[in-house]
């Protein structure tokens, strides 16, 4: 039988600055999370500007991505553990500043080995920024609000690759790859004048977010374990969604900037509603999201021949994973056994392992079987996350306030 926890003592501590102060910080976060995953995605725009420019091959272009992604995974709890105890304004404005410094870098680099070199020092910033974003930003808001504000913060993951990867591209298209990542770059500086002016400097541990409200080491497994099985499943589909929309569904490659399109603009919608949400029914929002999920996943895989129905599964399927991300955070800063900082850190790394894997899965099945089952597979493994997250209720006591 499922006990009730005591209610957790109310914040002594009231936020550190004034509401609008903290609105403008929190703009200019969500615009160096904007940044930050449009940068890692560009070379995939830009492939075939980049390779004739640097005289390599677009798959040379394409392990710019991979080499950044595998950076980000490897580097974030060390550096977050490292920088543990460093006032969250210099770390947050650190990692903006080498951000531009090192995009600027890889717009004149004369040679590919200076702009892997750039990207790897750009994906060092990326993984510390990732892991002290969220306890820092949040920390300035009331808790009531701090879902709420999650779900700003990830407004800038959903509009990268709606906005930011197609006008990056177009912009490169006009004049040179090179000019897209120098506006990057000017923007990244804008980001690090506003940390450095406005966000308070304090020790990580006096921010209202530095703590979790309801530690558990249990609860923060069970996250993890489901973390790791829903970016597994999503990523499955989301690396072959081209090649099942035409090959399955029969679009053309010309659709597919529309269809993708499309995919985003609902993930916006999405992260706009969970917000309304996530604050008052943090259960309920990421297991109602993790349902829908499935079965738009199932869906494409029922559906796929039919196109109607298919880019209704793929908008669906928008709409729902964008809730994921945020609703997990939130649940972290709830739960972590230790600092938030750290327990962020570890989420993020998974969400790695998560990506990486559903890479991995959808091309395994591809190879073996046919980009059919992908969507089918991609179902399986986010039920499995969904029995994950019911048996995380199931078997501990409930979260005071949380339904």
């Amino acid at each position: 039988m499922t006990e009730n926890l005591p209610p957790a003592p109310a914040p002594s501590i009231a936020p550190p600055v004034d509401e609008r102060r903290a609105t403008i910080i929190l703009l200019a976060m969500a615009l160096s999370t904007f940044l930050f995953v449009t940068v890692e995605s560009l070379p995939s725009g830009l492939l075939t500007l980049m390779a004739p420019d640097l005289g390599r091959s677009t798959s040379e272009i394409g392990l710019l991505v991979t080499g950044y992604a595998l950076v980000v995974l490897v580097t974030t709890v060390p550096l977050a553990h490292w920088a543990r105890h460093v006032p969250r304004r210099w770390v947050l404005s650190a990692c903006a500043g080498v951000a531009a410094v090192a995009t600027a870098w890889a717009a004149l680099a004369p040679s590919y080995e200076q702009l892997l070199a750039a990207r790897l020092v750009t994906a060092t910033a990326q993984a510390l920024f990732w892991a002290a974003v969220v306890p820092a930003t949040t920390g300035l808001f009331r808790p009531v609000v701090r879902g709420r504000v999650m779900t700003r913060l990830a407004l800038g993951n959903s509009l990268a690759p709606v906005l930011g990867v197609p006008v990056g591209t177009w912009l490169g298209e006009h004049t040179s790859w090179r000019w897209t990542f120098a506006a990057v770059a000017v923007l990244s500086l804008v980001v690090t004048f506003v940390v450095l002016t406005l966000f308070p400097t304090m020790a990580p541990s006096e921010g209202g977010a530095s703590r979790a409200p309801h530690p558990s080491g249990r609860r923060f497994g069970f996250q993890m374990v489901t973390t790791g099985l829903v970016l597994t499943g999503a990523f499955g589909v989301i690396t072959f969604v081209t090649q099942y929309f035409i090959d399955v569904t029969g679009f053309a490659q010309s659709d597919m900037a529309r269809l993708l399109l499309l995919q985003g603009a609902a993930g916006v919608v999405g992260t706009i509603v969970v917000g309304r949400f996530i604050d008052a029914r943090p259960v309920a929002v990421l297991l109602v999201a993790l349902g829908v999920l499935t079965v738009a996943l199932a869906s494409l895989w029922a559906f796929g021949e039919n196109p109607v129905a298919a880019v209704a599964s793929l908008a669906l399927f928008g709409f729902s994973f964008s809730c994921v991300p945020p609703a997990l955070s939130h649940r972290v800063m709830l739960v972590a056994p230790g600092s938030t900082n750290m327990g962020v850190a570890i989420s993020s790394s998974m969400f790695n392992v998560g990506i990486a894997a559903g890479s991995g899965l959808g091309a395994a099945l591809v190879a073996a079987v046919d980009v059919r089952v992908v969507p089918l597979a991609s179902a399986v493994v986010v039920l499995l996350a969904l029995l994950v997250a019911l048996g995380e209720e199931r078997f501990n006591p409930r979260l005071p306030g949380a339904h």
